[in-house]
């Protein structure tokens, strides 16, 4: 798909928006039926977290029979893409599909349900939400929000990112102008680097104008959509900085509890059918995207060098130290909750998906 289309919906200004807002009718409630207006932060059509945000709509629509209608909004046409806690918050929308970590400003807290550097992977992040406590956690922490919050879809390990230049030691980081959310962020600046929060429909013309140095965004899937290779030609791995982003569903509590319980348990299994699906798309799809990349668009693949990726880990480590250090009693609990469980879960990992993988290398012979 074209870029230009996904950018579209970013070039809207604040006036546009209120105005945008104010000529869409209010969710109704009718003969039995609800219809919910949901605020992404993504761009129109954006394949895998648009396209991911689309297809849970529908999918809770289509299993309530049409009794829970969701209505999408790309980032920009009902608010702006980087207001859906806000906006979902004090019902201007009725849920909304976004990354935690793009709310760190109301909390320290809010990267750990959607990814941290070196945290846990996918399968990880699953284990801890699902059976380690992790959700219960989530809501004790959104409730105060006026939020309740489910993953609807991950994105497994991300790129590195993209740079106009090659970087080969941490003193390249310094003074580089970066787009990165989340944690990932702290620990650039713990480097040198100025770094920008940008929604994915205006990170291609900060680059391309030099407003930004570099950019990570999720992986081939996504990236090839929205045209970096154009003016970033060295693409890094691996990306330090979101090992399992989760993507959340986030509805406004008070609507949410308003509901009869089988359409919560309908929207909460919709949720989880998405976050299974929506990983499984970008394994699939990345693959022949950074193909393609490579060989029809001449991007150079580079692999972070050790001393740079023991850079990133040592400054993580201060920025977990220093979150763990928190006056804010919310915030410490849930750093600590979440490291108790990955230290348990990578001692598994290490001996199942970590040993299967290197044995996998071993020279044997195998067809394919």
């Amino acid at each position: 798909m074209e870029r230009r289309k996904f950018l579209k919906s970013a070039a809207l200004g604040s006036a546009g928006v209120a105005a945008t807002a104010a000529a869409f009718p209010t969710p109704a409630l009718s003969q039995g039926k609800i219809e919910w207006r949901m605020v992404t932060s993504w761009p129109k059509g954006l394949p895998g977290l648009g396209t991911g945000a689309e297809r849970l709509a529908k999918r809770i629509t289509d299993a309530s029979d049409g009794r829970l209608t969701i209505k999408v909004f790309a980032g920009g046409e009902l608010v702006p893409a980087l207001q859906v806690w806000d906006a979902v918050s004090s019902g201007t929308a009725d849920m909304g599909h976004d990354a935690a970590y793009y709310h760190m400003g109301k909390s320290a807290g809010t990267p750990f349900f959607s990814t941290v550097p070196f945290g846990m992977t996918t399968h990880e992040l699953n284990a801890w939400i699902k059976w380690g406590g992790g959700q219960q956690l989530w809501d004790e922490f959104y409730a105060p929000f006026n939020l309740k919050a489910f993953h609807a879809g991950n994105t497994g390990v991300q790129m590195g990112g993209w740079f106009r230049k090659e970087i080969t030691s941490v003193d390249d980081l310094k003074g580089l102008k970066f787009r990165m959310p989340g944690q990932g962020g702290q620990v650039l600046q713990k480097l040198g680097a100025t770094v920008v929060l940008l929604p994915g429909g205006e990170i291609f013309p900060a680059l391309q104008s030099g407003a930004i140095d570099g950019t990570e965004w999720v992986g081939p899937y996504n990236d090839l959509s929205l045209g970096f290779h154009q003016v970033a030609k060295f693409y890094y791995y691996p990306g330090f900085h979101e090992p399992a982003p989760g993507i959340q569903a986030t509805f406004n509590k008070a609507k949410f509890d308003a509901l009869p319980n089988d359409l919560k348990v309908l929207v909460e299994s919709c949720c989880a059918a998405e976050n299974e699906i929506m990983v499984a798309e970008f394994n699939q799809r990345s693959g022949p995207a950074l193909q393609t990349l490579i060989r029809d668009h001449g991007v150079q693949l580079k692999q972070f060098s050790r001393d740079i990726l023991e850079a990133f880990g040592t400054k993580s480590g201060e920025l977990m130290k220093e979150t763990l250090a928190s006056n804010d009693p919310m915030v410490k609990k849930i750093a600590e909750e979440y490291l108790k469980a990955r230290r348990l879960l990578m001692s598994y990992t290490r001996i199942t998906e970590q040993g299967y993988t290197n044995a996998r290398l071993l020279p044997f012979k195998y067809p394919g």
